[in-house]
This record gives C-alpha cells, structure tokens and sequence, in this order.
C-alpha cells in the first residue's frame, strides 16, 4: 500500500483510540466490559482492562466505546453510517489470529471499502431499517479475510451475518437510549459469530441479496452494486479517502450548524438578546435530527448529540461543542431550553441539493433590537476539502487520554500507531491504553 493509505488508516485507527478513551467510565461501557468479564479466557483484549475474552465479546465491548461519543469518524451516501465501527472487529480477530499489522490494515481499508459503496447505493433508513446492516456485510468480509476463510465460506459469511442479524431504525427514532451507541458493536460481533460459523461449515441462506426474500426485496429495495467498480490499491479510488472525520462529539451532519452558531456567537453581545433562532437545512437533517419534540427536549446524552436545535443552542451559549455539553446540567440548562423554544427548523432546497456531498445548515439569528444575523457553513474542517491534520488527530488524542493516561503511555501508543503496519502483536497497544486498570 501507499504510504499516504497507511497514514489516513494510522489517523483513522488513532482516532478511534481517542474516542474509546473518552468513553471510559460510560454506563453502556461498564455493562458491556461487565457481560465480557463472564465470557473470560479467549485470546481478544479490552481496552481499559487487563481482561481477555472472546473475539466477538472485545468486538462488542471496544465498539460501544467507539461509539459512545459520537466521536469517530463517519460518512454520509445514500445511507449515512460511521465505518470505523469496523474496526474494533477487526482487531478483535487480528489480535486472536495472530494477523499482523499490515493484514490489520488490509481489512480495515478492505472493510471501508464495502461498507461506504452499500452506503452510496441505496438507502436503509427511508425504509425504516438501521444503517449498521452494512455493518454486518463489511465486518464479516473483513473477518473472514483476516481468518483466511476461503471465497466460498465468506460468501456463507455474509449469508448468516446479513440474514440473521437485521437491525431496525427505531434505535435512532424519539427518545434515545444507550442501545443507539451499540447497534453498530453489536453488528461487528454478530458478523464476528457469522464467520466462525462459516470457518466450521455452516452455511446461509442464498440469493441474499436478490432472493424473492432477499435483501433488496425485503430492505432496500432494488439497487445496482457491482465489486468490479470498487476501488484497489492499483486502480485508485478507495473509499476510506472520502471518510469525515470529527472535531465535535456529536452528530456529524450537524457540524456545521454547530460551526454556524460559534461564529454567530462571536458576533452576538448576549444569548438573551436573541428573539428568534431559523435553522435552515437539508430534508434528511430535518427529518432525522428535528423529527418530533424528543429533539427540543432531549432527556439523553444519545438523544442530545443528535438534536439540531439543541446543538445550535449549545454552541450559542458557550461557543463550543464538548463531552461537558451533554452532561444533565447542561441538557435541561433553563437558558439552553429557551433558546430551543426559540428555534425553528426548516427543510431548505438549495441545502438539500448539496446533500450528501456537503452537509451545510444555515443559521439565521433575529435579535431583540430587530437585527438579523446569518451565518452559512458549506464544509468544515475535518471533510474531505479540509480533512484533519496529524498534528489534529494527536491532539485530539491527547485531549481524550490526558484523564487517563499518563504522559509516557500516551507516547508509547502513538508510538505503536505510527509504526501499525510493521507491528506483530497487540498486548502493548492494549497494556498502554488500560491506564489505572494496568
């Protein structure tokens, strides 16, 4: 592989670092490394313990800490979704495989691959089915690569993960619970189950995709999709290049409102100076991120993270997005729910025809002396026209360690990330990021 492929896959693996060492300590967290600790004696570690277990159970539990913040990277098709939720399982069956970094690697660009092209043919949440269904494709034929399997199992690989293990939109719908950061987990270690299964001889049900009861039939609907058109190493065009990446541990379609609202917070004198607050933005951030009242009056961190006008009130009071942003204070702050009650949110069909190349809002701010402000973002940092930069990702992961991880642990996982292709084993990966519980 190219150099500059191994360095967007070292960013993308040490930003999962970072999001995982955010959420240490987090409810969904604690049950998950709870339910592994039962499951004990397998070859797959956990970050933040010394505990080792089964492949598919450090899959789950690494993923819910992936995911908890809503801080890994993500993309938006047809079907928005986050593919670095693949890898935790991937180095979940590295790890138990004895693989090497460069194989690790492998699977992690081949698993981006999948998933992003299924995002960008067709859509599952129109139809009311989550997006980590792809989850179940891209994790198992990741897996199965890293486990050799040969080209007739994984396709049985698929057939179980796809078949058996469907998730529905509902955990994304109103109120949302913990089970919203764990979806994806729990399709990378079903996936993980499906391949073991495959290894042993188990088949799957076929036609999946296009049986009478298949996939398309029952999911999606009709779409094209061909493996022929997907990108290589030789040919270019590999998907894990197009990836956003985040500087906010929130909903990455709201980015740029929230960058829309720190810039009118520079130009207001006091949040009660304002009368009225006009979001203006696409169909699909309207439908999904200002659905019903649940948004104007979030009573979950999941349900929070994924409010536009709670994000748009939150960056207009303090100028920023943190993990301190969901905390319950913060959630029913008597100020932040003025402003919600403040706020509309309208569909805007310029907006929309951007999506999903660009996912802009615009805010509009009427003050009480009758001024209007607007403030319009296109693209932030962290998309494909300005993606982070290393000196970013280490920041940010420093950002989330420093709580937990002494100076000389921090370096030494850096130093392990920077060197990931040409690394043999993980236990020191895991044995600098276990911080108090090492």
């Amino acid at each position: 592989m190219p150099d500059d492929l191994k360095t967007i896959v070292r960013n993308r693996f040490l930003d999962s670092l970072a999001c995982i060492l955010g959420a240490y300590g987090a409810a969904p967290v604690k049950a998950s490394v709870a339910y592994a600790s039962s499951i004990p004696g397998g070859a797959a570690s956990i970050f933040g313990t010394t505990l080792k277990t089964t492949p598919e159970c450090a899959a789950f539990a690494n993923g819910v800490m992936v995911r908890f913040l809503d801080y890994n990277d993500g993309y938006m098709g047809l079907e928005p979704g986050h593919p670095s939720d693949n890898i935790p399982a991937c180095l979940a069956i590295a790890q138990a495989e004895n693989a090497g970094g460069d194989e690790l690697i492998a699977a992690i660009v081949l698993a981006y691959e999948i998933q992003m092209r299924f995002q960008d043919a067709a859509s599952l949440n129109k139809q009311g089915w989550d997006h980590v269904n792809y989850v179940n494709i891209s994790a198992v034929v990741a897996a199965a690569k890293l486990m050799k399997l040969s080209e007739a199992q994984i396709e049985q690989a698929i057939n179980i993960s796809l078949s058996g293990h469907l998730a529905m939109r509902q955990v994304r719908s109103g109120t949302l619970s913990d089970w919203k950061g764990c979806s994806a987990a729990n399709a990378a270690r079903n996936a993980l189950f499906s391949a073991q299964l495959a290894r042993h001889g188990m088949t799957g049900p076929a036609p999946i995709f296009e049986g009478r009861m298949g996939f398309q039939n029952q999911v999606t609907g009709e779409f094209f999709l061909d493996p022929a058109d997907f990108g290589s190493v030789a040919g270019g065009d590999l998907a894990i290049r197009r990836s956003l990446t985040k500087t906010f541990p929130t909903n990455g379609e709201l980015h740029t409102a929230v960058w829309a609202g720190i810039e009118l917070r520079n130009r207001i004198g006091e949040v009660s100076d304002i009368q009225s607050i006009r979001i203006e933005t696409s169909a699909f951030n309207k439908r999904v991120l200002a659905d019903g009242a649940d948004k104007w009056r979030p009573r979950t961190r999941e349900t929070a993270d994924h409010s536009l006008p709670y994000n748009v009130a939150r960056a207009l009071i303090d100028g920023d997005i943190s993990i301190e942003s969901y905390s319950p204070e913060n959630i029913t702050d008597p100020v932040a729910i003025a402003l919600m009650d403040k706020t509309t949110v309208v569909v805007d069909p310029e907006l929309t025809a951007l999506f999903p190349k660009h996912l802009a809002n615009r805010v509009k701010v009427t003050l009480k002396s009758g001024e209007s402000l607007i403030s319009e973002v296109i693209s932030g940092p962290g998309s494909v026209e300005t993606p982070m930069t290393q000196v970013q990702f280490e920041a940010k992961f420093h950002k989330m360690a420093t709580p937990h991880l002494s100076e000389g642990a921090q370096e030494s996982v850096l130093d392990f990330v920077s060197k990931l292709d040409q690394q043999s084993g993980y236990d020191s990966l895991f044995a600098a990021m276990a911080g108090a519980a090492g």
